[in-house]
């Protein structure tokens, strides 16, 4: 078991950049995850629906964005993980991962760290959450 991470209020890890979104990457995902909506791989669907391009689906950027989480702190170490779906992801842009660590509370006898959480696209915030891992008190 990995040991938790150090961290103090105002905290910023270090993010992670993913992308560009490619066509293969939402075909992938809509295969594992049995998301066939054909706004994620039909462009002649797409047009009439109102978006300029084939969108990714939401669930993908917040695995996205979990993977971050759990590689950063371990996933032996998260209790709690939300997301909220916030402006859809286009095929060539790129995400941008990361969080804030909000507050620290002691529980139980674990110290837990709150976060903020973000993944960013080309044009701003594609999906916010929060989550709560363990921590080492400092």
């Amino acid at each position: 078991m990995r040991t938790p991470a150090k961290v103090r209020v105002g905290d910023t890890p270090d993010v992670r950049v993913v992308g560009p979104v490619t066509q293969t990457d939402i075909v992938r995902f809509a295969g594992a995850g049995g998301d066939f909506n054909p706004l994620h791989h039909d462009p002649g669907f797409v047009t009439t629906s109102g978006f300029p391009g084939v969108i990714a689906m939401g669930q993908m950027q917040a695995g996205i964005l979990a993977g971050w989480l759990s590689d950063t702190f371990g996933v032996e170490h998260v209790r709690s993980f939300g997301v909220r779906f916030v402006a859809p992801v286009f095929l060539g842009d790129t995400l941008t991962l990361g969080g804030t660590v909000v507050s620290i509370d002691e529980t139980e006898g674990e110290a837990l760290a709150t976060l903020d959480l973000v993944a960013s696209g080309d044009k701003g915030p594609v999906v916010t959450g929060s989550a709560t891992v363990v921590m080492v008190s400092t």
